[in-house]
């Protein structure tokens, strides 16, 4: 089986697809709220009814449990609203100054290839981040996007970006989350993506000593996004979010 360094990394659309709707969502966005409205716009993709879409939010501050979360990765579960999700992974946490982006693709359209999907998301992020001179990398072992932090001591790294993802009926859900500048100790209160090894910790773009801002960094996404996965086309700021029920 090929090491993800080594899977192919562009998505393109087959030939006459519709550029991928771009959207940078105003404001704190609800978790439940997300979802639905994530559920929503899959159906219509898959229905042929809607382009593919990239949503970029930022959430108030939660924790989110993946399919595979164990219940002992929980620490603190009083600090702030945990929602069980239908995306891969395990416990992560979410909140202001980390970019979450969800990527709503028709893989037909693409390449019906989950790893590949995975290692082109993660290329977008290393990408991303060689905007900002930071190096992001593999782990074969570990998903997501990490750095090497050497002034820590030998062996250690860091987490700067998750990975989960779902699909349904090869339309993706779900996404990446960025860490720009959040609260790194919210973490603490999980066992992020079910990592305990002490050797490895979280970090964020401020944290390296990058303090960039969020309209910053979407720019970087976009144009690392267009290179792997094509065309985008800026959505118009019209209200994204369903209401709840």
């Amino acid at each position: 089986m090929l090491k993800r360094n080594d899977i192919a990394t562009s998505f393109l659309a087959a030939s006459g697809t519709q550029a991928v709707e771009w959207r940078v969502e105003p404001g704190a966005t609800g978790y439940e709220e997300a979802v639905a409205f994530m559920e929503q716009r899959v159906a219509g993709i898959r229905a042929g009814n809607a382009p593919e879409m990239l949503w970029l939010v930022e959430h108030p501050p939660l924790y989110t449990a993946g399919t595979s979360a164990e219940n002992g990765d929980l620490l603190d579960p009083d600090r702030f609203p945990v929602f069980k999700t239908g995306r891969g992974g395990e416990y992560t946490y979410h909140g202001p100054g980390q970019r979450v982006a969800y990527v709503m693709l028709d893989l037909k359209r693409r390449a019906p290839d989950v790893r590949r999907f995975v290692a082109t998301l993660e290329e977008w992020l290393i990408r991303t981040l060689a905007g900002f001179n930071v190096r992001g990398e593999r782990r074969e072992d570990r998903i997501g996007v990490w750095v090497a932090r050497p002034d820590r001591g030998v062996g250690q790294e860091d987490k700067i970006a998750a990975i989960g993802i779902r699909l349904k009926r090869w339309v993706s859900l779900h996404g990446i989350a960025l860490n720009v500048d959040p609260d790194l100790s919210h973490f603490s209160g999980i066992v992020p993506c079910g990592v305990a090894d002490p050797r490895y910790g979280v970090t964020s773009l401020t944290d390296l000593g990058h303090p960039v801002t969020l309209p910053e960094v979407d720019m970087a996404l976009r144009q690392a996004f267009e290179g792997l996965f094509g065309e985008t086309v800026a959505e118009p700021a019209t209200p994204a979010v369903i209401a709840p029920t």
